[in-house]
């Protein structure tokens, strides 16, 4: 169980049981929580899946919609509430898509995070484990989120990588 004040980073795959394991780690603790969800419903799939997820959820959970400001709804979480925040995967996607400046995007979320006011959990995908992308995007995408991941893990206070459901103690 991670402390009141410390960032815990999960990274795996899709699918890896990250989001599922994040918020059991959370509800460990006394509720209410915050869930800042990062996901843009673009299309009825994701309609679906953000439904979905938030139906999964158990009561307690107060949910934040920041597909771009992570920063401000971070700073909005009061004092010694578990946040979750799932996930940068999805909050790289939409600055990328608009287009934003990355380095200065990745910079504000770093200051943000680097001193948790409660227990903190944050997703993300590792993107960076199977073949090179065959195009230009998908190569940038994968290089983004794998130095995005390695500025947040360098400041985590725990860092798990998520296989098949189970967590692996990376840091």
């Amino acid at each position: 169980m991670p402390e009141a004040g410390e960032l815990t980073f999960l990274l795996g795959g899709a699918r890896s049981g990250k989001s599922a394991h994040a918020e059991r780690l959370v509800t460990a603790w006394p509720s209410p929580w915050t869930y800042i969800a990062t996901a843009q419903a673009f299309d009825e799939e994701m309609v679906e899946r953000i439904a979905l997820h938030r139906t999964q959820r158990a009561q307690g959970w107060q949910t934040i919609d920041a597909p771009l400001d992570l920063v401000e709804a971070i700073a909005d979480v009061p004092d010694g509430v578990p946040l979750l925040v799932d996930c940068l995967t999805l909050w790289l996607t939409n600055h990328m898509l608009a287009e934003h400046d990355l380095e200065q995007e990745s910079a504000r979320l770093e200051a943000a995070l680097a001193r948790p006011r409660g227990p903190w959990f944050v997703v993300a995908n590792e993107v960076g484990l199977g073949i090179v992308p065959e195009n230009a995007l998908a190569r940038r995408f994968r290089d983004e989120a794998g130095r995005l991941n390695q500025r947040i893990a360098a400041q985590a206070d725990a860092v798990l990588f998520m296989v098949a459901g189970l967590p692996l103690k990376v840091k």
